[in-house]
């Protein structure tokens, strides 16, 4: 059986995504999460932070159903998200800049603002988020669909995210799922540069759309506190990401109007022998002879 896919970007954020509409993946066990982990894997397979599967929602236009490297289900990818979205624009719903697609987080809204044929410009909302929990100084838990701890440093360069991150994911205390980690630096004029170290990839990514939705919310609440300040402009490895949201009135506590906003690139489409791959993961699960 032939598996057709394509591979998409956001800022770096690099993804497998498959029209999964047939169910080609369904049900899901163990064995074809490590199917999606071999597809993940950077030396041995296609390569990717992720792998998101396109599936029917009867209650919007797609459901994402998003799995990280390590072939487990994730949390809502906010970059994945645009990819998804920018799949649907070119292959399912051609032309169509505006769609709903359900994700583990509920229902979301998309809008590719700039058409192109290869680099669209695309939007998504996300969910309304919770006011910054400050756990520490210069430190603030932020849930925006995935968990996020965002601590803010002078010398972002200087900071060993992947070791100092992974201390940080698997720390007691947000046992036992972990949290991603945010180390963000504050540029001045509502823009931060932001690296991430994403648990799932258990690594440090090229940018994070969840985790610089989690940084700017921190920023609001850590420097300005200002209603009219809540668009800003984040700086990744991988490329610029805006973030815009509604701040909290005084009888609320949430984030509304939440949107990541930034650049798509599909990257390539190819097709995969998928019942070859899956006897080559059986036949390596096997001991050796003796």
């Amino acid at each position: 059986m032939k598996l057709f896919f394509s591979k998409y970007h956001g800022a770096g954020n690099d993804f497998i995504i498959i029209d999964n509409r047939k169910k080609v993946f369904a049900p899901l066990n163990d064995r074809e999460q490590s199917l999606i982990a071999s597809l993940c894997h950077r030396r041995y397979g296609i390569g990717a932070d992720g792998l998101i599967l396109i599936e029917k929602d009867a209650s919007a236009d797609f459901m994402m159903h998003y799995f990280n490297s390590d072939g487990r289900t994730g949390s809502l990818c906010g970059n994945g998200s645009r990819c998804a979205a920018a799949f649907a624009y070119h292959t399912i719903f051609p032309g169509r800049q505006q769609m709903r697609f359900n994700a583990v987080d509920g229902i979301h809204e998309a809008l590719v603002i700039t058409p192109h044929p290869s680099r669209p410009f695309v939007s998504v909302t996300l969910n309304p988020a919770k006011k910054p929990v400050n756990i520490a100084p210069d430190n603030y838990f932020v849930n925006t669909g995935s968990p996020h701890l965002v601590r803010f440093v002078r010398n972002l360069d200087s900071v060993d995210v992947v070791n100092l991150g992974r201390q940080i994911r698997h720390a007691r205390e947000w046992a036992p799922e972990g949290i991603n980690v945010n180390f963000v630096e504050d540029r001045g004029n509502n823009t931060l540069s932001v690296r991430t170290y994403e648990r799932g990839v258990e690594d440090e990514t090229l940018s994070c759309g969840t985790g610089v939705t989690a940084a700017a919310i921190a920023a609001w609440s850590h420097h300005h506190q200002d209603p009219q300040l809540t668009d800003y402009i984040t700086l990744t490895s991988g490329g610029k990401l805006e973030v815009s949201f509604q701040s909290p009135d005084n009888h609320l506590d949430t984030f509304s109007n939440v949107r990541l906003k930034g650049p798509v690139q599909f990257v390539f489409s190819g097709e995969l022998d998928i019942e070859a791959l899956k006897q080559a993961i059986t036949t390596s699960d096997e001991p050796d002879e003796q």
